[in-house]
C-alpha cells in the first residue's frame, strides 16, 4: 500500500518506520523541513539500533529506508495514499482541520486514521463529508517496539474501514484490540487511572517513585512502572489527557497537584531531563525531588 503519515515526531516517524518495514511505501509529512529531517533521522537511528542488536540485517534496514520519503507538501503526501494516519498534537480543532484537508486532497477511497490516545474519533470524523472512512489507530510509544495498536471505531466508521484497519495492523505484525469510541478508549483510561494513583502515592509519601514502579513491574509483570511510563509519555501529555477525562468521566481523573506543578516548572519527563525521575542521555540517573539520587 501507499501510506501517508502526517507528523514526524516520535509517534509519526515510528508509525512510518513500522509501515515501511512491513513492505509499504510511506510518505512522512510535517509542516517544516527541519521536522521532516528529524523524523527521518529518528527512523535511521531506530533501524541502526536494530542492526546493532542483530534484530534485522543491513539489507532490511536499507530496504525500509528506501521505501520512506519525506515532504512538507500535504497534497503530494496524501494524493495517492490508501491510508493516511495523522500523528499531530492532541488538539481537537487541529485534528479536525487535518482530517478536512486530507479529504480535500486524497481519493474517495482513502482511509483516514487518527493516532489519538484519548480524543473522540467520532468528533474528528464529523469534519469529513464521508465520515465512514474515519478510524482510530492508537499506536503505543515507541511504535517500533510496542506490539499493541488500539483500533477505535467511531460512530460513523463502516465495516469496510474497520476491516481495513484490522488487516493493516495485523499486516505490520502488531496485535490489535478493537474498542468503541468512548472517552479514553480502553488503554488510556486504565493506564491513566494507574498513573494518577501512583502520582498521588508519591505525594502522600507512601513510597519512592522507584519502589512504586518496581512493585508494579516485578509484582504485576508490567514492562515499565506507571511513573517511569509517565516520564516517557510526557507529564504534559498525561496532564492534558487527565483534564480531558475529568471533563468527560468525572472527578476520579482529577490531576494531582504535583503533576500540575511539575508541568508548570517545565519538568515534563524524559524529553526535558526531569519528571518523576532525572534523565541523562535517555537513561534514568536518579529520582526527582526529595527521594535522593537512587535511580
Amino acid at each position: 500500500m501507499q501510506i501517508a503519515v502526517l507528523g514526524a515526531g516520535s509517534m509519526g516517524h515510528g508509525i512510518a518506520q513500522v509501515s515501511a518495514m512491513a513492505g509499504h511505501d510511506v510518505v512522512l509529512r510535517d509542516i517544516e523541513e527541519e521536522f521532516v529531517e528529524d523524523g527521518l533521522e529518528g527512523i535511521r537511528e531506530n533501524l541502526q539500533g536494530g542492526v546493532d542488536r542483530d534484530k534485522l540485517s543491513e539489507e532490511e534496514m536499507a530496504d525500509a529506508l528506501e521505501r520512506i520519503e519525506g515532504t512538507t507538501d500535504l497534497e503530494a503526501a496524501v494524493e495517492d495514499a490508501d491510508l493516511v494516519v495523522e500523528a499531530v498534537p492532541e488538539d481537537m480543532d487541529l485534528k479536525k482541520d487535518v482530517f478536512s484537508d486530507v479529504e480535500d486532497a486524497a481519493s474517495e477511497d482513502t482511509i483516514i486514521a487518527s493516532n489519538t490516545s484519548s480524543l473522540s474519533v467520532t468528533e474528528m470524523a464529523s469534519a469529513l463529508e464521508h465520515p465512514e472512512r474515519a478510524v482510530g489507530l492508537h499506536f503505543f510509544n515507541p511504535p517500533h517496539i510496542m506490539d499493541l495498536v488500539e483500533i477505535i471505531i467511531a460512530e460513523q466508521t463502516d465495516e469496510r474501514t474497520e476491516e481495513f484497519a484490522v488487516d493493516y495492523v495485523r499486516d505490520i505484525e502488531k496485535e490489535d484490540v478493537v474498542v468503541r469510541d468512548t472517552a479514553g478508549f480502553a488503554t488510556s483510561r486504565l493506564g491513566l487511572a494507574l498513573g494518577l494513583e501512583a502520582i498521588r502515592m508519591v505525594e502522600q509519601g507512601v513510597a519512592s517513585p522507584a519502589d512504586i514502579d518496581e512493585g508494579m513491574s516485578i509484582g504485576y509483570g508490567h514492562p515499565m512502572g506507571p511513573l517511569e511510563l509517565t516520564d516517557h509519555v510526557g507529564l504534559d501529555v498525561r496532564l492534558h489527557i487527565a483534564e480531558h477525562l475529568r471533563e468527560e468521566l468525572g472527578e476520579r481523573f482529577k490531576p494531582p497537584q504535583s503533576l500540575r506543578r511539575k508541568v508548570r516548572a517545565g519538568k515534563l519527563g524524559k524529553k526535558t531531563g526531569e519528571g518523576y525521575y532525572v534523565w541523562e542521555d535517555g537513561e534514568r540517573v536518579g529520582m526527582s525531588g526529595d527521594w535522593g539520587d537512587d535511580a
